[in-house]
Order: C-alpha cells, then sequence, then structure tokens
C-alpha cells in the first residue's frame, strides 16, 4: 500500500471507536474475521460485533486482539484511548532514572562494537553512536545534524551521506523499502511523511548491483577509500514501554579485510563535537 493512501486512512479515522480501530489493524495484517478469532480464540460473532460497535470491548479484549495483530504499542494506546480506557503502556523518557537498566544495556553494546554503531527511535532520529559512527556523518551539512537528527534524512538527502555512497541507488531502494515496511507495521503518520520526503529527492537503481553477495553492502567513499560494509538490526524482546518498543541498534561491521583495515584507520579517539545525540 501506498503512503499516500495511509494518509488518508489516518485522516479518516481519527475519532473511530476501538472496534474500526481494532478492524482496521486486521485490515492492514491481511487476515479475515475467521484468522484473527481462530488466532485469538474468541468467536467470529462476538468479533463482528466489536468491529461494527454492537459490543464494547473491555480494554482487556482490547490489548488481547492487539497482541495477536501485533499492534505497536503507541497504537494500542490510541485504541485503548478510542474505548474511554486509560493508556495501559508507558511512554518514558531514556534518560528517566527507571530506565537506568535500559540505558547501561544499550551503552555497553555501543561500548563493545569497535566498528560504526547507531541507535535510532521509532522514526529513525538518532538517540546515540558511538565514535566508530562518526564516519558516517562526514560531510554532511550542518543542517542536517541539528537536533532531532533524522538518519534516514541524512542519509539520502543530497546534502547528507548521499555524495559519499557509492552504491546509492541500490542503498536507497533499500532504505526506502524499511521505511515503507515500517509504515506498513505502524501507519506513523510521521514515518508517512518522512517516506513522502526521501522518495522526492532518492535515485532510482542503477541496475548494475547483481554481484553484491549475501546481503546489500553500504559502500562508502572515505579519505583512505572505499569501504564496504553491511549492517545487523537488534531490539528488545518483550518491552512494555513504547520508547523501549521503538528503540533500535544498527551496528556496522566490514564486507571485506580491506574493509576491516580502512576502519581500523579511520577509527577516532572520539565521538565528533556538534553533532546532536543523547538521550
Amino acid at each position: 500500500m501506498q503512503a499516500t493512501q495511509y494518509r488518508r486512512t489516518m485522516v479518516t479515522n481519527t475519532r473511530a471507536h476501538p472496534g474500526e480501530l481494532l478492524r482496521q489493524w486486521r485490515l492492514r495484517r491481511r487476515f479475515s474475521q475467521l484468522d484473527l478469532a481462530t488466532r485469538a480464540e474468541v468467536s467470529t460473532r462476538h468479533l463482528s460485533f466489536v468491529e461494527t460497535g454492537r459490543a464494547r470491548p473491555s480494554p482487556e479484549m482490547i490489548v488481547h486482539l492487539a497482541e495477536h495483530l501485533t499492534v505497536p504499542l503507541r497504537e494500542r494506546n490510541r485504541i485503548l484511548l478510542a474505548g474511554g480506557y486509560a493508556p495501559r503502556y508507558n511512554q518514558t523518557p531514556l534518560a528517566d532514572p527507571s530506565m537506568a537498566a535500559v540505558r547501561t544495556a544499550v551503552q555497553l553494546v555501543l561500548d563493545a562494537h569497535r566498528y560504526p554503531a547507531i541507535v535510532v527511535d521509532g522514526r529513525w532520529n538518532l538517540v546515540d553512536m558511538n565514535p566508530a559512527a562518526t564516519i558516517l556523518i562526514g560531510g554532511v551539512d550542518p543542517e542536517l545534524l541539528v537536533p532531532p537528527v533524522n538518519v534516514v534524512r541524512m542519509s539520502l538527502h543530497p546534502r547528507g551521506l548521499a555524495p559519499r555512497i557509492g552504491n546509492l541507488g541500490e542503498f536507497a531502494e533499500h532504505i526506502l523499502w524499511r521505511v515503507r515496511h515500517l509504515v506498513d507495521i505502524s501507519a506513523d503518520a510521521e514515518l508517512i511523511a518522512l517516506y513522502d520526503e526521501i522518495a522526492g529527492y532518492a535515485p532510482a537503481p542503477s541496475g548494475h548491483a547483481s554481484d553484491v553477495g549475501a546481503v546489500l553492502p553500504l559502500v562508502l567513499t572515505t579519505d583512505l577509500g572505499d569501504v564496504r560494509m553491511f549492517s545487523l538490526i537488534a531490539t528488545f524482546g518483550t518491552p512494555l514501554d513504547v520508547t523501549i518498543d521503538e528503540l533500535t541498534i544498527e551496528a556496522f561491521y566490514p564486507m571485506d579485510d580491506e574493509s576491516r583495515e580502512l576502519l581500523e584507520r579511520l577509527s577516532p579517539v572520539g565521538v565528533a563535537a556538534g553533532v546532536g545525540v543523547g538521550v
């Protein structure tokens, strides 16, 4: 589904009842009523009554159905509010004392990773980065580094990292797919707007990247030569807080020995001044 189609859905359903919102998520997940009723172990009749507003679902039923629809925690709160219930999932700032264990876990990952690693929120805004990740901001227009720094925008913008990406067409196509996939999962209005923006300046694939190996690399031009990297993505298991649910760590690794040697030589001693990151 195109992003513009999502926008129309979001706008027309700002005052929908909880059953209608659950129905939207069911359709987004391409489940029939029977599919969802079977998974959630409820009758199709009751589910139909909930979706049409003939039956008012309890908060427990809303959460139960939302879990089987893998609805993001932020949107589960929205459905609960539509039903007249209090939100169930907090959205705690990462700097809050109660998030100390989470901050420690993130910092341990960043400190232990010798190559570039970044932490982003659910809208791809930069939360933190390790010193090696400064390779990803070299030459970027300072305006794109004003907080909140959006990693997707910074990567694909003509004044961002784009001029240094050797396989920009294929890499941009991959990034667009990732944003579109997250839109499919979250239906988030800000992500829809981000997708529309980057689709406006992302270049078309060149069609010459057939031999890229098992994963699509990021080919980054540096003063010492081209570095080829791939990334691994980590998220928190069983999150019960919106902030944690949307937090992602992306760690980059060299694709070959030459890239590994270049990354070792390019490794800085600290994070460059002037880059706005934090919690």
